[in-house]
């Protein structure tokens, strides 16, 4: 059944969602969440539908999932479709973390960036400007330079919500626009913009029972291929080493990247710091101090 997208009567739940964008009968829903419903369904695997934080959310997010489904990998759930601010979405099966399946995610990691974007801060196809990373608002404003582009666009949106909330000092910000303004000298070799999946934290991460990693939850945009290495790294991945095994193996990083850590953590540790409050502020002003240290 071909992608759809409408709006939602306000009344109607998951299961009605559900059997209009599937053409199936509903035989039974379950919460998983405050956001997410497994239903199933009278033929075939249930579905999980995702409830966003508005209708613009799920059009972001649908995208962004066909975006990455369309570089072939890694594996994404299929979309059924979206409604309102409703996703419906096939349910991954999930297996056990191994070596194997972690530097295959590695090297379809490196696939996924070659596939590219038009440049950095792009949006998916269909995919609207005022996106979203998470529970927060991420503009998709597209840029030729990197470091400038990070700076104007990824960091110092967040840290200045930090500021105007309190999380952050003006004294302490003042650190990181010192990293941006270093930026052209920190980020390393120049490189086109990859195809990103945009918030790859470990919880964005599933071990699939068919022994891959599929990937869910995309912030996808165009960006520098060592920013999802570097969520990855922050948040925690199992089998780290061998996804960067698997990723160097099909396309090699340029020297000094362990050093480029911190530059590119600036910017998922301040939108959680805008989100989450001081403790990721003090991570955020840690990475500035790593990466100005060089």
């Amino acid at each position: 059944m071909p992608l759809s997208s409408s709006p939602a009567p306000a009344a109607e739940g998951p299961g009605e969602v559900v059997a209009r964008l599937t053409g199936r009968a509903v035989t039974g829903v379950r919460a998983l969440s405050g956001a997410l419903t497994e239903v199933a369904l009278d033929d075939g695997p249930p579905v999980v539908v995702k409830r966003t934080e508005g209708a613009e959310a799920a059009r972001a997010e649908a995208a962004g999932l066909r975006w990455l489904a369309a570089a072939g990998t890694p594996p994404v759930p299929r979309l059924h479709g979206h409604e309102g601010r409703w996703l419906v979405l096939d349910r991954v099966a999930e297996g056990r973390p191994g070596r194997e399946a972690a530097v295959r995610f590695g090297r379809d990691l490196a696939a996924l960036h070659a596939a590219g974007a038009p440049g950095f801060g792009a949006p998916p196809p269909g995919g609207p400007v005022e996106a979203f990373i998470g529970l927060a608002p991420m503009r998709n404003v597209t840029g030729d330079d990197w470091p400038g582009w990070y700076a104007e666009h990824r960091v110092l949106p967040y840290l200045r919500r930090a500021v105007d909330q309190g999380t952050v000092t003006s004294g302490e910000a003042a650190l990181v626009e010192r990293v941006c303004a270093r930026l052209p000298q920190l980020a390393g070799p120049a490189e086109p913009p990859a195809r990103l999946h945009g918030d790859l934290w470990n919880g964005n991460v599933l071990w699939g029972a068919d022994g891959r990693v599929h990937v869910i939850d995309p912030a996808a945009h165009g960006g520098h291929r060592e920013t999802d290495l570097a969520m990855l790294e922050l948040f925690g991945c199992p089998l780290l080493d061998a996804v960067l095994d698997g990723y160097q193996d099909v396309a090699p990083l340029a020297d000094g990247r362990r050093a480029r850590v911190g530059v590119h953590q600036l910017f998922p540790l301040l939108v959680h710091a805008v989100l989450f409050g001081r403790g990721y502020a003090e991570q955020a002003l840690d990475a500035a101090r790593s990466a100005l240290s060089r």
